[in-house]
């Protein structure tokens, strides 16, 4: 079956991009973050099996409402094995390094330290199951971590080209303080993002980035500046409330994101099927957060579905970046 992936992506690139082009990819590779955890707990207070957590990877790829499922290789493997792409417009794709600003296990502190570059995934065991991948980097205005960290992911270009792996690229926000000499970190990680990519070939770039929403200023600069190499995509951050998961994927759209890749706002959601159709909606109908996360509502309420959250708490915006531009 043909996948959406590559055509919503001809599309934006070629100037032609229309809201039933934005590209949604479902970030369920939280055992290589969270490890036990990432499942989340069950009625009982004990966390749920993976088995449950790929389950509901399964069920989003037959909705076809996501055009990627990102997995750890494991997952991968597992869900391939079983012929869940098969016949499914979603592209299967594969977290292709663990860097330790991802760690977070129960009772770590891995967090409270800059990243240091690390990979698990074997590149030739994971282009068996997929021809996409997703590296990360985070940036910290330190010249040694920062030359360290391109240094890694250069080696890693050469080497996903060489195994016939395409890549997107993810940027974190820093998750320690960063001093920059204006203030402003997010021009500054526009800038590193921009300057890396401008000496990588056509054969060799990131099909399409994804970075953390630094509002709309920051988010219209960058997906501007190269639309035609470079495609300017969301991270999502943590669950939330339903309208932050909408207003986060409305105003990111609205300031020219072409790409949302959530994971907790969409697996944590009451039915993760429900959620993603809600996002479409959003974006396809232009409609409102707020009334978004009214018809999101109703839409539980027709499945027999009890709400985490009364309709007026799920309308609040927790998120402060968004809250300006509402």
């Amino acid at each position: 079956m043909t996948k959406t992936l590559d055509q919503k992506l001809a599309r934006i690139r070629g100037g032609l991009y229309r809201p039933a082009d934005f590209i949604i990819a479902d970030a369920k590779d939280g055992d290589m973050a969270f490890g036990c955890a990432a499942p989340g707990k069950a009625a009982d207070g004990r966390m749920r099996p993976l088995a449950a957590y790929r389950e509901d990877m399964a069920r989003v790829t037959a909705s076809n409402l996501a055009d990627i499922m990102l997995m750890s290789l494991s997952s991968a493997e597992v869900l391939t094995r079983k012929g869940v792409f098969a016949e499914t417009g979603v592209t299967p794709a594969v977290r292709l390094n663990d860097t330790s600003d991802i760690w977070h296990p129960r009772g770590a502190s891995y967090a409270q330290s800059p990243a240091l570059p690390f990979r698990t995934a074997r590149l030739d065991r994971a282009r068996a199951v997929a021809d996409l991948g997703l590296y990360a980097v985070t940036f910290y205005n330190d010249l040694a971590r920062d030359h360290h960290t391109l240094g890694e992911y250069a080696r890693f270009r050469d080497e996903a080209t060489a195994a016939g792996m395409r890549h997107f690229l993810e940027v974190f926000n820093p998750m320690t303080p960063v001093t920059t000499s204006t203030g402003d970190f997010a021009r500054y990680n526009n800038d590193m993002i921009a300057r890396i990519l401008a000496g990588v070939s056509r054969l060799d770039r990131p099909i399409f980035l994804k970075a953390t929403y630094n509002g709309p200023a920051a988010t219209e600069e960058i997906a501007a500046y190269d639309p035609e190499n470079l495609v300017f995509g969301i991270l999502g951050g943590g669950a939330g409330t339903t309208r932050d998961c909408l207003e986060l994927v409305r105003q990111a759209e609205k300031y020219g994101a072409r790409v949302a890749l959530f994971g907790r706002k969409i697996y944590h959601a009451e039915d993760s099927v429900l959620m993603l159709r809600a996002m479409r909606r959003v974006i396809e109908e232009g409609i409102g957060s707020d009334e978004g996360t009214r018809a999101y509502h109703a839409d539980l309420a027709a499945a027999g579905i009890a709400p985490f959250r009364s309709l007026p708490e799920d309308l609040e915006v927790t998120d402060a970046v968004l809250k300006p531009n509402m």
